[in-house]
């Protein structure tokens, strides 16, 4: 069971409960995760917990008719659930809770009938019906609701089920049988009630002798044999689905009605069964019941043939009572299996591999009867021929013809380019999906190999290649489970490699996402110094004022005058820029499926225009088949990877060039060089973090989980193992990344967010104290286009210098007292180092809580020689104290 579920079925539990508050499904969902144990359930298990339940009832009968009714429907995963109702009654603590919230719920809804009822009154009758014209109004009554049910729900289901079909099969409408099939009862083989075998004045039977009214019976009994009334003996008419019943003329001999009534059961299965045979005939009820009631009509000829034979010894005056009865018995437990059969299928409303479990459950369920064993297994073998060569065109070639909707894989209409453009498209998932009913009991096991089997194919049929599994042999019904798995397991090999292959070799999988890894994830350092070189100034512009094909053109650039330049795929790189920027955009996605998803995404944006560097991410052009693991979901991933880092790498840069301007600044013999020293260490202490945290996710996060991913794509058996491993790659990478946990990413952004401020701040400073300027001016020293500087050239220069230092030392000074510098840069130090303190204190929480020990890595490089050490246990004794007691458990 998938996780969403899980989630799905949860929800659905609390609801019905009327749970309300709390920690929410989360929780439950966690411990269902971590203590889930596989359970397969047997006959005997199933058998001790049905009668542990019944024995725990105060009505076992209702409990085991309610039971052997669902049973009769074949009812999915009934014995699961019946195990799990016998391990709940064991529980005492989960019953209480059970009742109660049974009687609250009551409760409330009494309570809500009440408020809502209406006083209805009964209009008094003025006239009273007579007991004659009652007994005919409830006759006329009783042949409508006989009519109605047995005529009008089969065409609505009929025309339900055509209509679904046509809607399925749009360009090609499924054939239907003519009106008049249906209009014509006389054609369907059953009982025409109403109707007698002649106009003839019947002779009362219990006037005539005893071997007359044999005789008579005899003859009556042949005909309600073949589904056709006697003069004695006579149908009665059904209500719904109910088994046949007969009337039997009250003045007959009872030593002959009691040989007559072991008889008549043959006639009510032969009824049942001939119903079933011309309702599943039509094309409506699919190819499978189709098959089987065509073996179910061969078998009613051979019985047809036996009774045509008693017919010629009847005429002969061969055939007494008894004699019929001897005859008739082999056929009886036949036509007994067979009603069964039908009036289950009918009953659980079952088509295509829903109906081969209840076959091959009734062949398996026989075992030790070989009469029985035998005439299921024929029923079965030819009920599964249709199925069996949808599922050999699915495994064998990737096609799926199935208009009626009976086989276990459904095609669902998914353009496969949406892939490339839709965050939450599925294709690989939702293109063919398993549907659960229609999954055959005895392919449950194999189920999600022949999906994949098919889905392998149709991807590479899809791109062009005609693709027929060498292997490919007939697949035949059997109960030795092991010559059909033997079968789909070659198949699945087959296509397993195929795609594989194709993938890997000629659209050289591997090689793609080595490109993306050299661009998402920065590996090829030389192209992104000329990339930021190039677009440093067009990215400080609002988004808005960004224009994108200049990105394009200098991204271009960039990539020829690199050693990008070799990649055989650079022109698949493109620009993007996002609506909004990383931090918004990963706590969107984190909020998925939690109580948080509605408010963070109603939510008003912070900043309503960003920066070229927030907005600023690569994209990359992906075609079939690579699309479907290199899919937007796995671009996403690696989008944010690379905005988490490329905004790293903005920052420091930003460091670096405060660096540059402060080297500048120590030439000068400033007089506030205390306060002034207080920077370059803020400056250092932000640009050793920053230099730290992407060496620790280059190095010991994006390298050694990639050489993992190549090593693991080398040992991929199929594209399932391929998917999952790269899968595992990007989420792993944006674990160990600090991108997965909502507080760690906000206390890395506030981090950003106070050197970004601390460079600009110093950065004003800078351009205030105008040393820039000076310094272009002042370069006399290192010569002219005209040559080296002359004596008298180098003697004025120092004369300037000294000059310049003296009024920069001025305007240092006041620009200090002025604008409150030091206090300025003393709040950056206060924060920052809060910040840090409280990142390496959640750091160590998280690593040592939930094992994420890769985490630890960062500790240890940013608290090198211990500097931060005292200061966290001080903060971890903090926080121990003013935790509350646990609380004991209930």
């Amino acid at each position: 069971m998938s996780e969403f579920r899980i989630h799905h079925d949860v929800n659905e539990l609390l609801s019905l409960l009327r749970v309300h508050g709390g920690e929410g499904a989360e929780v439950y969902i966690e411990l269902l995760q971590k203590n889930r144990t596989p359970y397969v359930t047997t006959n005997v298990s199933a058998h001790s917990a049905k009668v542990k339940i019944a024995e725990f009832s105060r009505t076992p009968e209702d409990f085991l008719k309610k039971y052997d009714e669902l049973k009769s429907k074949n009812t999915r995963h009934l014995d699961s659930l019946v195990y799990l109702l016998s391990k709940l009654t064991e529980d005492k603590e989960t019953l209480h809770y059970l009742q109660q919230n049974a009687k609250e719920r009551a409760e409330l809804a009494a309570n809500a009938a009440t408020s809502s009822s209406t006083n209805f009154s009964v209009p008094s009758s003025t006239s009273k019906m007579s007991l004659q014209e009652l007994e005919e109004l409830r006759k006329q009554l009783g042949s409508v609701t006989a009519s109605s049910s047995a005529q009008q729900p089969l065409e609505l289901t009929r025309k339900i089920l055509r209509d679904k079909q046509n809607k399925k099969n749009s360009g090609q409408p499924i054939p239907v049988f003519p009106s008049w099939v249906y209009e014509r009862p006389a054609l369907i083989g059953d009982f025409l009630i109403g109707t007698s075998l002649s106009t003839d004045t019947t002779v009362p039977i219990g006037t005539l002798p005893l071997a007359s009214q044999e005789s008579m019976v005899v003859e009556d009994l042949l005909y309600v044999l073949i589904g056709v009334d006697g003069r004695y003996i006579t149908a009665q008419a059904l209500v719904g689905r109910q088994n046949r019943a007969f009337s039997l003329d009250p003045n007959l001999d009872l030593s002959i009605k009691e040989l007559v009534t072991r008889i008549l059961p043959v006639a009510a299965s032969y009824s049942a069964v001939t119903r079933f045979i011309e309702e599943k005939s039509s094309f409506e009820y699919g190819q499978v019941n189709h098959a089987l009631a065509a073996a179910m009509r061969t078998l009613i000829k051979e019985y047809m043939i036996l009774i045509t034979q008693l017919e010629h010894l009847q005429r002969q005056g061969l055939l007494s009572l008894q004699k019929l009865w001897f005859y008739i018995q082999p056929t009886m437990r036949t036509l007994e299996i067979l009603a069964s059969l039908a009036t289950s299928v009918d009953k659980g409303e079952c088509m295509g591999g829903s109906t081969l479990s209840l076959l091959h459950d009734k062949t398996f369920n026989y075992t030790g009867d070989s009469q029985a064993q035998e005439l299921c297994l024929y029923l079965t073998k030819a009920a599964s021929v249709p199925y069996f060569e949808i599922l050999e065109k699915w495994i064998y070639r990737g096609i799926i013809n199935d208009p009626y909707s009976e086989f276990m894989v459904e095609e669902h209409e998914l353009q496969k380019e949406k892939i490339q453009e839709d965050y939450n498209d599925k294709y690989w998932d939702q293109r063919y999906t398993v549907v659960q009913q229609q999954i055959p009991s005895f392919l449950q096991k194999m189920a999600d190999k022949i999906l994949s089997t098919g889905k392998y194919l149709n991807v590479v049929r899809e791109c062009g290649r005609d693709v027929t599994c060498p292997v490919a042999k007939e697949v035949i019904y059997t109960l030795k489970e092991r010559a059909y798995v033997e079968q789909i397991e070659k198949a699945y090999n087959y296509a397993s490699k195929v795609l594989l292959d194709f993938l890997m070799e000629e659209k050289e999988l591997v090689a793609h996402l080595r490109s993306i890894k050299h661009y998402f994830l920065m590996d090829q350092g030389d192209f992104f110094v000329h990339f930021m070189d190039l677009t440093e100034e067009e990215l400080k512009k609002p988004v808005d004022d960004i224009i994108t094909t200049r990105l394009e053109a200098l991204l271009e650039l960039a990539l020829r005058m690199s050693t990008a330049n070799t990649d055989p795929f650079k022109d698949d790189l493109k620009i993007d820029l996002m609506p909004h920027d990383l931090i918004t955009q990963l706590l969107r996605v984190l909020a998925i499926e939690t109580k948080q998803e509605k408010a963070i995404i109603s939510a008003e944006p912070t900043e309503l225009t960003l920066s070229g560097l927030e907005a600023f991410s690569f994209d990359y052009i992906v075609k079939w088949p690579l699309s479907l693991i290199i899919n937007r979901k796995a671009l996403t991933r690696y989008q944010m990877l690379f905005r988490h880092m490329f905004y790293c790498k903005h920052v420091e840069r930003q460091l670096c060039n405060v660096w540059i301007s402060n080297k500048t600044a120590k030439q000068f013999s400033l007089h506030s060089a205390k306060w002034f020293a207080g920077a370059f260490t803020l400056r250092q202490r932000m640009l050793n973090f920053v230099q730290n945290i992407q060496y620790y996710m280059m190095f010991e996060v994006m390298e050694p989980t990639w050489h993992i991913l190549e090593k693991n794509l080398k040992l991929a058996s199929n594209i399932d193992d391929v998917l999952s491993h790269h899968t595992s790659f990007l989420d792993n990478c944006l674990k160990d990344c600090m991108l997965t946990n909502p507080e760690l990413l906000k206390i890395f952004s506030k981090l950003m967010s106070v050197c970004v401020m601390f460079t600009n701040c110093m950065q004003r400073f800078t351009q205030s104290m105008k040393l820039d300027n000076e310094m272009e001016r002042l370069t006399l020293e290192h010569g002219t286009m005209l040559g080296p500087p002359t004596e008298e050239e180098r003697a004025e220069e120092a004369a300037k210098k000294k000059l310049t230092n003296k009024l920069l030392a001025e305007h240092a000074d006041s620009l200090h007292l002025t604008s409150g510098f030091e206090a300025t840069i003393n709040k950056f130090d206060s924060n920052f180092s809060t910040h840090l303190l409280d990142l390496l204190d959640k750091l160590s929480v998280y690593s040592t809580n939930d094992c994420e020990h890769s985490m630890l890595n960062i500790i240890y490089r940013l608290d090198f020689n211990g500097f931060y050490t005292e200061r966290l246990e001080h903060m971890s004794a903090e926080r121990s104290q003013k935790a509350p007691p646990l609380l004991p458990r209930l």
